[in-house]
């Protein structure tokens, strides 16, 4: 698969390790930024790796700041993108089994570091469960006008 990375700069120690694990997995990495620890805007790099979701140039996208969440509320602003936090692998399941998440949002802060290639496979590997769901992902989408 191909996937989109992006953080900023609080973000850009765990991206890095995001690459490594998804490079180990076999997968193709578009990275959107940043890549230093100067100081930026969140949005600048995770609207850019959305966006690539939305037009289909990558498979999913996953964003990482220090907490997820202004990763998370920038990406669920691009038409298209269901973006979830997952802090345990768990999370992760119920995102892309629930929700049909299309990105993934991690904290630096907050994701459990030894938990985090679990988290990713977790994500990338699990389909989405349809049924009930099917309705309720539909009137979130629905939403975007």
């Amino acid at each position: 698969m191909k996937i989109a990375i992006a953080c900023d700069h609080a973000g850009l120690e765990f991206k890095e390790k995001v690459k490594d694990v998804l490079k180990a997995l076999g997968h193709e990495v578009v990275d959107c930024g940043t890549n230093s620890k100067d100081s930026v805007d969140y949005p600048d790099f995770g609207l850019a790796a959305a966006r690539a979701v939305a037009a289909g140039a990558v498979d999913y996208g996953i964003t990482v700041c220090w907490t997820g969440n202004g990763m998370n509320m920038a990406c669920n602003k691009v038409k298209g993108i269901r973006a979830g936090i997952a802090l345990s692998p768990d999370m992760a399941f119920l995102t892309r089994s629930h929700n049909d998440a299309n990105m993934l949002s991690l904290a630096q802060k907050y994701t459990p570091e030894d938990q985090l290639e679990e988290i990713i496979k977790t994500f990338l590997t699990t389909p989405f469960e349809g049924g009930r769901h099917i309705r309720r992902v539909a009137k979130v989408m629905d939403a975007e006008g």
